[in-house]
């Protein structure tokens, strides 16, 4: 296997972190650690890359806080020049990683994302009887780092830059514990072994995307599944012998067990006929139609209420709504949502919402009437 090296110098140029920069600072334009970074922003990059320079660069604390969308998640939210940083390493690093993906698994990736892992989906359900569907328990929490570095390094050789990317990792905060016990462990394995990436780190999506890498080749290439789509730790199976896919998920959950220390979601691993429909990023998924999750859509219009209240009190622009509005509905208008975004549309009309069509096909929100 080919590996990389002399790829720092590409991380630390003043043109690679002000690249890095405009990534990072992407729809977050108006968060003050955004401003206040580049108010200063010529200083601040030359700092940044005499830190790198000299390797004397220390990751900062992270702001963490949860969610509830729908379940109770950590997200972790690193100081604003770690982000920085984050997309000047990811800019040099993804190209090589890249080309070890298979085509089907589609998290973090160009050209790929939800709606080209939705559309591929249907695809198989088209070709094969049954499916099997998983995930992993507790995915970004047992991540283990000595495997995760593992992984990198048989790709990557530059010390410089490996010295980078350990310190990114051993500086993740503490995740949710997970006290598993796999083969070969001893007493103290679960409290001695360091795991967990946070969630909402641009490095994190990408290694949690490289962690299984190896479940996707041992699918296709070993058990020899052509019908397989990946999402991050969201996976499924296609063939039209049920018992093979029963099989498979023996052999799938051995393999996380053994080689990536980790474990099938034990309520979310199940084999069903591909004509029931599927529960797939966000959509049902049937052979000839799709729709938005029931949940989705009502999480979605508790957010638009309190958008509109917030429109009202002068808390939030027309503009800023139109935004919102027209980025779910271009979202729903990947499924078979007509009927559901015209309701959607004549719900504001009827609260006094000026709303209007685009010839874009998309929304113009004009104020409150």
């Amino acid at each position: 296997m080919k590996r990389f090296g002399d790829l720092y110098a590409n991380i630390c140029t003043f043109d690679s972190l002000l690249q890095a920069f405009y990534k990072a600072r992407k729809s977050k334009r108006n968060a003050s650690n955004v401003a206040a970074f580049e108010v200063n922003l010529e200083y601040e990059l030359f700092q940044l890359k005499e830190e790198l320079e000299r390797e004397t660069y220390q990751p900062g604390p992270y702001r963490t806080f949860f969610i509830h969308d729908p379940k109770k998640r950590m997200i972790s939210a690193a100081p604003f020049r770690d982000r920085v940083v984050h997309h000047a390493l990811c800019n040099v690093i993804e190209p090589i990683f890249e080309k070890t993906l298979i085509a089907d698994t589609y998290a973090n990736r160009k050209g790929k994302g939800t709606h080209a892992g939705i559309r591929r989906c249907q695809a198989f359900m088209h070709q094969y009887d049954f499916v099997l569907k998983a995930d992993i328990r507790k995915y970004f929490p047992c991540i283990d780092h000595a495997i995760l570095k593992r992984l990198i390094a048989r790709k990557i050789k530059c010390p410089r830059t490996l010295r980078l990317i350990n310190l990114i990792i051993d500086n993740s905060n503490p995740q949710e514990p997970a006290p598993d016990y796999f083969p070969g462990d001893d007493l103290f394995s679960p409290a001695t072994r360091r795991k967990g990436l946070p969630m909402g780190n641009l490095t994190s999506q990408f290694f949690a995307n490289l962690y299984l890498s190896p479940l996707d080749h041992f699918v296709k290439e070993e058990l020899g599944f052509k019908g397989y789509v990946r999402y991050v730790d969201d996976f499924l199976l296609f063939a039209s012998d049920k018992s093979r896919l029963h099989q498979a998920r023996e052999a799938v959950r051995s393999f996380l067990a053994q080689e990536l220390r980790l474990l099938l979601h034990p309520r979310k691993c199940e084999v069903f006929p591909v004509r029931d429909g599927v529960t797939f990023l966000g959509q049902r998924i049937f052979l000839t139609h799709r729709r938005l999750r029931r949940e989705n859509v009502q999480r979605f219009r508790r957010r638009l209420r309190l958008r509109l209240e917030q429109l009202r009190k002068g808390e939030l622009s027309a503009a800023k709504l139109e935004c919102q509005l027209n980025s779910w509905l271009g979202h729903a208008r990947q499924a078979d949502t007509w009927r559901l975004r015209r309701k959607c549309i004549n719900q504001l009309r009827q609260q006094g919402v000026h709303v209007v069509e685009a010839r874009a096909g998309g929304w113009v929100v004009l104020g409150v009437l």
